[in-house]
């Protein structure tokens, strides 16, 4: 099995550290200053994922039986080793002047996404420039869980039209508050609306109620991801107030769904290009419960498929899902009904909860995390 070394700092230790260097991966490195290493020892079998090297120091390596991956000239990185923030990901970007979003790479790499056919690519080399840059979203993620307790790991799924003026979205703000303060890493499809509520909710841990009412008043100039103001009034919100705590949260969005910039409150953003990679791998990796908001077909599509994988233990864990608002669930799309005969003689029918108040939702979740 691989291990990965992904800083100069740590392949130059490594060649210290072995004879004869098998069996590793080294990705994103530029090597180009430290070639000298390259030619001076033994590396067997590893592979080279995107590392800056001359062309020479590329045939050392094949020679002697490793897999050199190049560099691809693309608007992203293929092989990357961290995930983004959203400052990678809106560079360039001035919330005053909000036409900028368009000198992003948020949004130019959804453009050569979708002059390459989207989810259909138009050639190999795009298809799989976009599976490896997936692969090393999926792999940089779980470098990243690997320091938290995976119980501690909870997700709010909801609508991306929710409204920033509504209650549901206050609800979910003040859920994933309560929430990171008590420990837990706040997920979410990283996008808007319920989504955005939930990173909100994470960035504004440890203030007062009404420093988030106010965060929450100068959102809804903006009340949908389709309005001009939508992003820009969302770094005025991190300006006016900055992350103060060492809180994180991870949003996991989408180029399937590009027109729907990514919330920039999450502190590091998985981005993927393939959706159902995305959504099913949000799913698993919620060990600490799933909180479900209001949304539509694909809030409802995520409940379903995160009863299968509690139905039949799927990633070996079963977790609460917890629904906020009894008359949407109950009544509008009658989904809980449903769940609960589903459930009906399994384990997680114990873990299924629904209620119209913040503390009952923050609480069978923490009744199931311990903390």
């Amino acid at each position: 099995m691989n291990f990965e070394v992904e800083s100069i700092k740590h392949f130059i230790a490594v060649t210290k550290e072995y004879e004869v260097i098998t069996n590793i991966a080294f990705q994103a490195i530029d090597l180009t200053k430290h070639e000298e290493l390259i030619f001076e020892e033994d590396f067997e079998d590893c592979l080279f994922l995107g590392c800056k090297m001359s062309t020479k120091a590329q045939k050392k390596l094949i020679k002697s039986g490793n897999l050199v991956f190049p560099k691809m000239n693309l608007p992203f990185q293929v092989y990357r080793n961290k995930l983004y923030s959203h400052t990678q990901l809106y560079n360039n970007y001035l919330y005053t002047n909000p036409s900028t979003y368009k000198n992003t790479d948020d949004y130019l790499i959804y453009k050569y996404y979708e002059s390459t056919g989207k989810a259909e690519p138009t050639s190999i080399k795009n298809s799989l420039a976009q599976r490896l840059h997936d692969h090393s979203i999926t792999d940089s993620l779980y470098d990243y869980l690997a320091n938290w307790d995976s119980h501690r790991v909870v997700a709010i799924m909801g609508g991306h039209s929710l409204r920033r003026d509504t209650a549901d979205y206050r609800d979910i703000v003040f859920i994933s508050k309560a929430l990171a303060e008590k420990g837990h890493l706040m997920v979410s499809g990283g996008g808007p609306g319920g989504m955005e509520a939930t990173h909100l909710g994470s960035w504004m841990a440890h203030r007062d109620e009404n420093e988030i009412d106010d965060a929450i008043s100068i959102l809804s100039k903006a009340p949908l991801y389709s309005d001009e103001l939508w992003l820009s009034s969302a770094f005025e919100v991190m300006e006016a107030y900055p992350l103060k705590t060492d809180i994180e949260s991870v949003g996991i969005p989408t180029w399937f769904y590009g027109h729907e910039p990514p919330t920039p409150f999450a502190t590091h953003i998985a981005k993927y290009f393939a959706n159902s990679v995305r959504e099913e791998g949000l799913l698993a990796i919620a060990k600490g419960g799933i909180i479900f908001a209001p949304g539509s077909a694909g809030t409802i599509q995520e409940i379903f498929q995160e009863a299968a994988q509690n139905h039949y233990a799927t990633f070996g864990n079963i977790s609460p899902m917890v629904f906020l608002n009894r008359k949407y669930w109950k009544e509008d799309k009658p989904v809980y009904p449903l769940l609960q005969k589903l459930a009906e003689g399994h384990k997680y029918g114990e873990l299924l909860a629904i209620s119209d108040h913040v503390s009952e939702i923050v609480e069978a979740i923490c009744n199931f995390t311990g903390l």
